[in-house]
């Protein structure tokens, strides 16, 4: 889950930090932490079918659509 960054020679800290935030967003660490920020209450079975059904519904809308 960690980041490591080495400095190469004749690098400056700018260009340092700046591949540093580009690891870490690469990494989608942040998005981990954002969302164990707070408290989820857990989903029962009828909601995680429900959204199963649904996100099926809407991808098989999106191929029919990439054909006309």
């Amino acid at each position: 889950m960690s980041v490591h960054v080495t400095k190469n020679s004749k690098e400056s800290v700018d260009r340092l930090i700046s591949r540093f935030n580009k690891k870490v967003q690469g990494s989608r660490v942040l998005l981990e932490v954002k969302g164990r920020r707070y408290h989820k209450k857990a989903k029962t079975k009828r909601l995680v079918r429900q959204a199963a059904v649904m996100r099926d519904h809407y991808r098989d809308k999106r191929n029919k659509m990439q054909y006309y």
